[in-house]
């Protein structure tokens, strides 16, 4: 079980990049981290870099039974971050394959709503009620990159997703906002190091650990964090 601290926070896709980034910046910011990703091994290197405040649970976000087993190890909840995510090779559209598709829709948006689900039942029940659910939607929950189907659309469906939440959480004192990351210099983005501006992912960290440490009567509903000179504003 989780050794019990004033707040818990859960990190999705927690073994690289911005899961990893967000992670250790919560864990400096006071919270237990639990780290869920798929690679075991990941996992442990990001719990090494901490403080010891940190539990690895190898997850697969889109099986509802590994979702099920992972919050099994959760008695409470204060923050869960929804990031594990992935994209689909830059085609164009009608070039990908339905597995393409499927595995994209699984990872990002299913994966996102069986983790937020158990958040919410357990946020709903623990005491103190409430908690808080963030989720990473990307600058492509707003604008697209050609040849992005399945990562466009499933990030515009996070946006509805974030929404949904919030309302429903409302009456339990869940919270819900969401984060839209554009470039952060990650593995995910070294293809483009040399093509498009990118920034210190800690930016990022630092933007989701502020929207951690609201009281839940507080909430960023949408933020967007980028890379000042990022074509994004009419791709341009």
């Amino acid at each position: 079980m989780v050794r019990m601290t004033p707040k818990i926070a859960l990190v999705t896709g927690a073994g690289s990049g911005i899961g990893r980034a967000v992670s250790l910046a919560l864990e400096s910011a006071g919270f237990s981290v639990v780290l869920a990703g798929r690679r075991a091994e990941e996992l442990e290197k990001t719990a090494s870099l901490g403080a010891g405040n940190m539990l690895a649970v190898p997850t697969d976000v889109t099986n509802p039974e590994s979702v099920k087993g992972l919050f099994s190890k959760i008695k409470r909840l204060d923050l869960l971050f929804n990031n594990a995510g992935m994209g689909a090779p830059a085609v164009p559209m009608d070039e990908l394959t339905f597995e393409q598709w499927t595995a994209v829709v699984n990872v990002n948006l299913t994966g996102s709503f069986l983790c937020a689900q158990h958040a919410m039942k357990l946020m709903k029940t623990q005491d103190p009620r409430g908690g808080r659910i963030i989720n990473n939607g990307s600058i492509s929950a707003t604008t697209p990159r050609p040849n992005s189907a399945p990562y466009t659309a499933t990030k515009h469906a996070i946006t509805g997703l974030t929404k949904s939440i919030s309302l429903d959480g409302r009456p339990f004192d869940i919270a819900c906002g969401q984060i839209d990351i554009g470039n952060a210099a990650t593995e995910m983005t070294a293809r483009m190091a040399n093509i498009e501006p990118r920034m210190d992912v800690k930016h990022v960290a630092d933007a989701v650990v502020y929207m951690a440490s609201l009281p839940l009567d507080a909430n960023v509903l949408f933020m967007t964090v980028m890379a000042t000179k990022m074509p994004f504003i009419g791709r341009g």
